[in-house]
């Protein structure tokens, strides 16, 4: 069996005419690759303290899609037996947030354990931004206050660092180089705004963007690594990723 996690800067997009949100390409491939029919989604939006707006928004982005659509939350107490709803997931979506905050409350729930027995079992890991980074080893967030600081106690499924809104918030680009420079984080990947990667068991096989871009200029993937004492940044167009 596969395990798959798809690490986002993105997921969805705003509608023009009617307002709101409505899924994009990255959510939409996170449903397909459960190979469900009608797969059951679960959104867990701890790094918003559960936020009932954004809960809301994502429920009204989801309507109409052939899914069944619940959530965990964990403020002020559980509202599922976490074990229960995250065991019947075909997708766990994870929102964007705090961080730090997000991987100190799992592990009090003990969703450490359980979204790393599910990712095994097969059930489609995916988020946008903290709900990115939480996969890694860690990267840059804003968790901590305005200045970027490094988390480094990702969840570590996938054993890389990781960047999120690589190319719509500058400070992020200098910060990844840095800590990969000083060996804080590990070989890492980053992601434009509405770009992810897939990692299938923890190989990056493929981008993937929100909508049609073009894979010469348009928003991308990325892999920084140190080399001897140089850190290099390669650009990793959307579509099958060739090693």
């Amino acid at each position: 069996m596969t395990r798959q996690i798809l690490a986002t800067s993105g997921g969805f997009i705003a509608r023009t005419a009617t307002g709101g949100h409505k899924p994009a390409g990255l959510m939409l491939r996170a449903l397909e690759l459960t190979g469900k029919e009608r797969p059951r989604v679960t959104f867990i939006m701890t790094a918003s303290a559960d936020d009932p707006q954004y809960l809301a928004t994502m429920y009204s982005a989801m309507s109409g899609l052939s899914c069944d659509v619940d959530h965990l939350s964990l403020f002020t107490m559980p509202n599922h037996n976490p074990a229960e709803i995250i065991g019947k997931s075909d997708l766990i979506w994870v929102g964007g947030g705090s961080v730090v905050n997000l991987l100190a409350v799992w592990r009090a729930h003990q969703l450490d354990h359980l979204l790393h027995d599910a990712w095994d079992q097969g059930t489609v890991l995916a988020g946008v931004s903290a709900g990115s980074i939480c996969w890694h080893t860690g990267g840059p967030t804003d968790s901590f206050g305005k200045e970027l600081k490094p988390v480094l106690n990702g969840l570590a499924l996938l054993p890389y660092g990781n960047g999120v809104h690589y190319d719509s918030e500058p400070g992020r680009r200098p910060l990844v180089h840095e800590l990969v420079r000083t060996e804080l984080l590990p070989l890492t990947y980053a992601t434009d705004d509405h770009v992810g990667i897939l990692y299938s068991n923890t190989e990056a096989t493929e981008v993937i963007a929100d909508s049609e871009v073009n894979p010469e200029t348009g928003p991308a993937a990325y892999r920084i690594e140190k080399v001897g004492s140089d850190v290099i940044e390669t650009r990793i167009p959307v579509g099958l990723i060739t090693h």
